[in-house]
Protein backbone atom coordinates (compact mmCIF):
# COMPACT_ATOMS: atom_id res chain seq x y z
CA UNK A 1 0.00 0.00 0.00
CA UNK A 2 1.47 3.46 -1.04
CA UNK A 3 2.18 6.42 1.73
CA UNK A 4 -0.82 8.67 1.77
CA UNK A 5 0.16 12.09 1.87
CA UNK A 6 -1.54 15.37 1.92
CA UNK A 7 -0.16 18.45 0.97
CA UNK A 8 -0.72 22.26 1.33
CA UNK A 9 0.15 26.02 -0.11
CA UNK A 10 -0.85 28.51 -1.09
CA UNK A 11 0.97 28.62 -4.82
CA UNK A 12 -1.34 27.20 -7.55
CA UNK A 13 1.95 26.21 -9.40
CA UNK A 14 3.75 25.11 -6.50
CA UNK A 15 1.01 23.38 -5.46
CA UNK A 16 0.64 21.16 -8.57
CA UNK A 17 4.11 20.64 -9.07
CA UNK A 18 4.16 19.21 -6.17
CA UNK A 19 1.40 16.92 -6.46
CA UNK A 20 2.76 15.96 -10.00
CA UNK A 21 6.11 14.73 -8.51
CA UNK A 22 4.46 12.94 -5.61
CA UNK A 23 2.09 10.80 -8.10
CA UNK A 24 5.24 10.00 -10.62
CA UNK A 25 7.08 8.70 -7.67
CA UNK A 26 3.88 6.53 -6.89
CA UNK A 27 3.20 8.13 -3.89
CA UNK A 28 -0.75 8.37 -2.77
CA UNK A 29 -1.67 11.87 -2.80
CA UNK A 30 -5.22 11.88 -0.91
CA UNK A 31 -6.05 15.77 -1.24
CA UNK A 32 -4.49 19.12 -1.75
CA UNK A 33 -5.25 22.62 0.47
CA UNK A 34 -4.39 25.81 -0.68
CA UNK A 35 -4.98 27.45 3.56
CA UNK A 36 -3.96 26.59 6.40
CA UNK A 37 -7.24 25.74 7.54
CA UNK A 38 -8.38 23.41 4.90
CA UNK A 39 -5.11 21.50 5.46
CA UNK A 40 -5.99 21.08 9.17
CA UNK A 41 -9.50 19.81 8.08
CA UNK A 42 -8.16 17.70 5.91
CA UNK A 43 -5.99 15.97 7.93
CA UNK A 44 -7.96 15.45 10.75
CA UNK A 45 -10.13 13.79 8.73
CA UNK A 46 -7.94 11.55 6.44
CA UNK A 47 -5.10 11.25 8.62
CA UNK A 48 -2.55 10.57 6.56
CA UNK A 49 0.82 9.02 6.90
CA UNK A 50 2.12 12.49 5.85
CA UNK A 51 1.33 16.02 5.49
CA UNK A 52 3.64 18.26 3.27
CA UNK A 53 2.66 21.41 4.02
CA UNK A 54 4.08 25.34 3.15
CA UNK A 55 4.81 27.78 5.93
CA UNK A 56 3.32 31.26 5.08
CA UNK A 57 -0.55 30.44 4.63
CA UNK A 58 -3.60 32.37 4.87
CA UNK A 59 -5.52 31.22 8.13
CA UNK A 60 -3.26 29.35 9.20
CA UNK A 61 0.64 28.53 8.94
CA UNK A 62 2.10 25.36 8.23
CA UNK A 63 3.54 25.47 12.05
CA UNK A 64 0.19 26.37 13.27
CA UNK A 65 -0.86 23.18 11.46
CA UNK A 66 1.38 21.65 12.80
CA UNK A 67 0.89 22.45 16.06
CA UNK A 68 -3.18 22.06 16.05
CA UNK A 69 -2.26 18.07 14.94
CA UNK A 70 -0.03 17.70 17.55
CA UNK A 71 -2.88 19.05 20.34
CA UNK A 72 -5.48 16.46 18.62
CA UNK A 73 -2.75 13.70 18.56
CA UNK A 74 -2.37 13.03 15.18
CA UNK A 75 -0.48 10.53 14.25
CA UNK A 76 -0.13 12.33 10.85
CA UNK A 77 3.69 13.17 10.57
CA UNK A 78 4.33 16.87 9.15
CA UNK A 79 6.90 17.64 6.49
CA UNK A 80 7.58 21.39 6.09
CA UNK A 81 8.58 23.16 2.91
CA UNK A 82 9.66 26.55 2.87
CA UNK A 83 11.91 29.39 1.10
CA UNK A 84 12.81 31.06 4.58
CA UNK A 85 16.88 29.73 6.47
CA UNK A 86 14.96 30.70 9.98
CA UNK A 87 16.18 29.35 13.30
CA UNK A 88 13.59 30.84 15.04
CA UNK A 89 11.32 29.07 12.28
CA UNK A 90 13.86 25.44 13.16
CA UNK A 91 13.44 25.65 16.74
CA UNK A 92 9.96 25.65 16.59
CA UNK A 93 9.72 22.88 14.14
CA UNK A 94 11.98 20.68 16.44
CA UNK A 95 9.79 21.65 19.55
CA UNK A 96 6.74 20.79 17.40
CA UNK A 97 8.26 17.49 16.86
CA UNK A 98 7.97 18.24 12.72
CA UNK A 99 9.92 15.41 10.95
CA UNK A 100 10.87 17.34 8.10
CA UNK A 101 11.93 20.87 6.88
CA UNK A 102 12.69 21.83 3.40
CA UNK A 103 13.98 24.35 1.65
CA UNK A 104 11.60 25.18 -1.31
CA UNK A 105 14.66 25.43 -3.97
CA UNK A 106 15.78 21.63 -3.38
CA UNK A 107 12.16 20.32 -2.71
CA UNK A 108 12.68 18.02 -5.82
CA UNK A 109 16.16 16.91 -5.14
CA UNK A 110 15.33 15.98 -1.40
CA UNK A 111 11.48 15.52 -1.32
CA UNK A 112 11.71 11.67 -2.32
CA UNK A 113 14.60 11.22 0.56
CA UNK A 114 13.03 13.24 3.21
CA UNK A 115 9.81 10.99 2.73
CA UNK A 116 11.78 7.97 3.36
CA UNK A 117 13.85 9.14 6.62
CA UNK A 118 10.41 9.95 7.67
CA UNK A 119 8.69 7.32 7.46
CA UNK A 120 11.75 5.27 9.39
CA UNK A 121 10.93 7.51 12.13
CA UNK A 122 14.04 9.44 11.17
CA UNK A 123 14.33 13.55 10.60
CA UNK A 124 15.23 15.61 8.20
CA UNK A 125 16.58 19.05 7.20
CA UNK A 126 17.91 20.34 4.35
CA UNK A 127 21.72 20.51 5.09
CA UNK A 128 21.51 24.07 4.00
CA UNK A 129 19.27 25.20 6.52
CA UNK A 130 22.03 23.11 8.90
CA UNK A 131 25.31 24.85 7.36
CA UNK A 132 23.02 28.03 7.67
CA UNK A 133 22.08 27.84 11.20
CA UNK A 134 25.76 26.83 12.54
CA UNK A 135 27.48 29.94 10.33
CA UNK A 136 25.17 32.22 11.85
CA UNK A 137 25.98 30.39 15.75
CA UNK A 138 30.05 30.79 14.95
CA UNK A 139 31.56 32.53 17.98
CA UNK A 140 31.44 36.26 17.84
CA UNK A 141 35.11 36.38 18.81
CA UNK A 142 35.86 34.63 15.05
CA UNK A 143 33.33 37.51 13.66
CA UNK A 144 36.20 39.97 14.34
CA UNK A 145 38.74 38.53 12.30
CA UNK A 146 39.43 39.86 9.08
CA UNK A 147 38.96 37.54 5.91
CA UNK A 148 43.08 36.77 5.62
CA UNK A 149 43.36 36.28 9.04
CA UNK A 150 40.76 33.65 9.05
CA UNK A 151 42.28 31.45 6.38
CA UNK A 152 45.35 32.30 8.61
CA UNK A 153 43.48 30.47 11.26
CA UNK A 154 42.04 27.87 9.10
CA UNK A 155 45.61 26.90 7.84
CA UNK A 156 46.79 26.50 11.42
CA UNK A 157 43.74 24.18 12.13
CA UNK A 158 44.69 22.14 9.26
CA UNK A 159 48.04 21.78 10.96
CA UNK A 160 49.95 23.75 8.37
CA UNK A 161 53.23 25.45 9.02
CA UNK A 162 53.77 29.70 9.25
CA UNK A 163 55.74 28.54 5.39
CA UNK A 164 52.67 26.16 4.10
CA UNK A 165 50.24 28.59 4.87
CA UNK A 166 52.66 31.56 3.45
CA UNK A 167 52.65 29.64 0.25
CA UNK A 168 49.33 28.84 -0.18
CA UNK A 169 47.96 32.20 0.33
CA UNK A 170 50.93 33.87 -2.11
CA UNK A 171 52.06 35.81 1.24
CA UNK A 172 55.49 36.39 3.47
CA UNK A 173 56.08 34.63 6.48
CA UNK A 174 56.36 37.58 7.51
CA UNK A 175 53.00 38.54 6.63
CA UNK A 176 51.72 35.26 8.04
CA UNK A 177 53.86 35.98 11.75
CA UNK A 178 52.08 39.40 11.40
CA UNK A 179 48.41 38.10 10.92
CA UNK A 180 49.33 35.50 13.87
CA UNK A 181 49.87 38.29 16.48
CA UNK A 182 46.73 40.14 15.04
CA UNK A 183 44.93 36.88 15.90
CA UNK A 184 46.42 36.77 19.41
CA UNK A 185 45.35 40.48 20.08
CA UNK A 186 41.54 40.34 18.86
CA UNK A 187 40.73 36.83 20.36
CA UNK A 188 42.67 37.94 23.84
CA UNK A 189 45.01 34.39 23.75
CA UNK A 190 48.00 33.93 25.62
CA UNK A 191 51.30 34.54 23.71
CA UNK A 192 51.98 31.39 24.06
CA UNK A 193 53.05 29.59 20.65
CA UNK A 194 50.19 26.36 20.29
CA UNK A 195 47.11 29.36 21.74
CA UNK A 196 46.23 29.69 18.54
CA UNK A 197 46.60 26.09 17.38
CA UNK A 198 44.48 25.14 20.49
CA UNK A 199 41.73 27.72 19.57
CA UNK A 200 42.14 26.83 16.04
CA UNK A 201 41.15 23.21 16.61
CA UNK A 202 38.30 23.94 19.04
CA UNK A 203 36.63 26.13 16.49
CA UNK A 204 37.67 23.91 13.52
CA UNK A 205 34.18 23.05 12.26
CA UNK A 206 33.23 26.36 11.87
CA UNK A 207 36.41 27.89 10.35
CA UNK A 208 35.67 24.99 7.56
CA UNK A 209 32.08 26.81 6.73
CA UNK A 210 32.80 29.78 5.51
CA UNK A 211 32.44 30.09 1.88
CA UNK A 212 35.45 32.38 1.17
CA UNK A 213 38.30 29.40 2.46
Amino acid sequence: MSTSIIIADDHPLILKGLKDFLLEKGFNVMASAKNGKEAFTLINAHQPDIAILDIQMPILTGLQVAEKCKEANLDTKIIIITFEKSEEIYNKAKSLGIYGYILKEFAIAELEYCITCVLREYHYFSPELIEYIEIKKTPEALKTLTDSEIKVIKGIADNKTAKEIAKDLSISNRTVEKHKSNIRNKLKLESKANSILLFAKEYKDFLHKYKFL
